[in-house]
């Protein structure tokens, strides 16, 4: 999804000046596609060279004038263009799972440090997004229109942090404690024994007794 097509939807909930647009991109539509105030201005120029979007210049006491941004009957093609175009579905790169799954060779606290950094982030981020919903939205029953629809996405935000928290949590319910990995064979060593994994079960040797 081009940058152009963010704020055409931005603008056609509502006419908008570049300010503005800045400040939604912040608080919401910000979530699921960034960009910094630079491109948005940028991409604004170029919206307008295009003639996707009507510009009217508001005048101010002591200050420039405003430009506000509206969509053109030329947008709103666009739009409609762009929403019937086919979109691939979103393919997950996820750095941290190429890194789970080389746990053998890692620093295990390191590495559980890590994973809890991430299901903190996801977490932090499913308070905004159900802060979001309970003060936005308490009745979605009653929904219809584009307040429908910008509830359906942030119904999606929530889902996709939900699972990403939930997933964290269990990488850390799974992976043992206080362990590492040895650096010649990637088996785990505890760090009193140093004894390996039992090749049998693939658990872990402690001092005369097993471990998950």
């Amino acid at each position: 999804m081009a940058l152009e097509h963010a704020l055409l939807v931005s603008l056609s909930e509502q006419d908008a000046s570049g300010y503005d647009l800045t400040r939604r991109f912040d608080k919401s539509i910000g979530f699921f596609h960034s960009a910094t105030h630079q491109q948005i201005y940028r991409v604004l120029k170029r919206m307008d060279e295009a003639g996707w979007v009507e510009v009217e210049a508001i005048a101010q006491d002591g200050r420039p004038d405003k430009k506000m941004y509206r969509v053109s009957d030329a947008g709103r093609a666009e739009l409609t263009r762009w929403i019937a175009e086919p979109s691939e579905p979103n393919h997950l790169r996820n750095e941290l799972a190429i890194k789970i799954r080389a746990a053998a060779h890692a620093d295990l606290p390191a590495l559980r440090r890590e994973v809890a950094r991430h299901r903190d982030g996801h977490a932090a981020r499913l308070d905004v997004y159900r802060l979001i919903e309970k003060r936005d939205f308490p009745n979605p029953a009653a929904l219809s229109g584009s307040s429908l629809h910008q509830y359906l996405v942030l119904r999606g935000g929530i889902r996709v942090e939900e699972g990403f928290t939930d997933w964290c949590q269990e990488v850390l319910d799974a992976l043992p404690t206080g362990e590492y990995a040895t650096e010649d064979t990637g088996e785990y060593a505890t760090e009193d024994t140093g004894e390996p994994a039992t090749e049998d079960t693939g658990e872990y040797a402690t001092e005369g007794h097993l471990q998950s």
